[in-house]
């Protein structure tokens, strides 16, 4: 049996989905999680901004032994999204251990900026 590995409650402070693109890719940003776990992880996203209240229960679900790339920008609750050009954090709690990675491409210029980084674990 696979072991759930990771933690169940992350932090993302540095979030903004860059509002244009050149050339031939988008500019994006991903969430990305593994679970190692059999159990589907239950996830659910808080959005955090400078100067208006949180966007909160945005929900995901991520398979057993499997891991997804969510794309920010697809993610909604109550008819909210997240804005682009805004600088925002993220909080992402989860109902099993999960691993969570945050990755940006900013293709605003020709040249591409892709930077990714661990998610902060809450113990």
């Amino acid at each position: 049996m696979a072991q759930a590995i990771g933690a169940t409650h992350w932090i993302i402070p540095d979030g903004y989905i860059p509002p244009t693109s050149s050339g031939e890719l988008e500019s994006h940003e991903s969430v990305c999680v593994l679970n190692c776990g059999t159990e589907a992880a239950k996830l659910e996203f808080t959005i955090y901004f400078e100067d208006r209240d949180p966007i909160e229960h945005m929900e995901y679900i991520v398979p057993g032994r499997r891991t997804k790339h969510i794309r920010t920008a697809s993610l909604s609750a109550g008819g909210e999204s997240i804005p682009k050009g805004v600088p925002y954090a993220i909080q992402v709690t989860s109902d099993v251990p999960v691993i969570v990675q945050y990755s940006r491409l900013d293709s605003t210029q020709a040249e591409n900026a892709l930077m990714s980084t661990l998610g902060y674990p809450i113990r």
